[in-house]
């Protein structure tokens, strides 16, 4: 089963910065895409930071330069990076994998998500 835990959340003030882990139960990360979501209070959970199988990387417009997604496979880890941090990015951030089986079903798994909280 497969099991992915979020850590590295905290409270910063605006302009510091955070990484965040996503530790996975197995080899999960090479060869499938994986990324980075956050959910504020009262809004709808968005991505923030994706990394394909390949290596391949894409950011939301709001962290573009601010935050590096980054995966180590011998690790099983995937990480986001975050710098100068502002108030509105303050979330819950959860990472995901998405697993495709041999029928070409795609999995998709979350962590438990960890709080980012940036006070002004």
């Amino acid at each position: 089963q497969v099991q992915l835990v979020d850590s590295g959340g905290g409270l910063v003030q605006a302009g510091g910065s955070l990484r965040l882990s996503c530790a996975a139960s197995g080899s999960i990360f090479s060869g499938n895409d994986s990324g980075w979501y956050r959910q504020a209070p009262g809004k709808q959970r968005e991505l923030v930071a994706h990394i394909t199988s390949g290596g391949r990387t894409n950011y939301a417009d709001s962290v573009k330069g601010r935050f590096t997604i980054s995966r180590d496979n011998a690790k099983n880890a995937v990480y986001l990076q975050m710098n100068s941090l502002k108030p509105e990015h303050t979330a819950v951030y959860y990472c995901n994998v998405a697993i495709q089986d041999y029928s070409g079903t795609y999995y998709v798994y979350w962590g438990q998500g960890t709080q980012v909280t940036v006070s002004s």
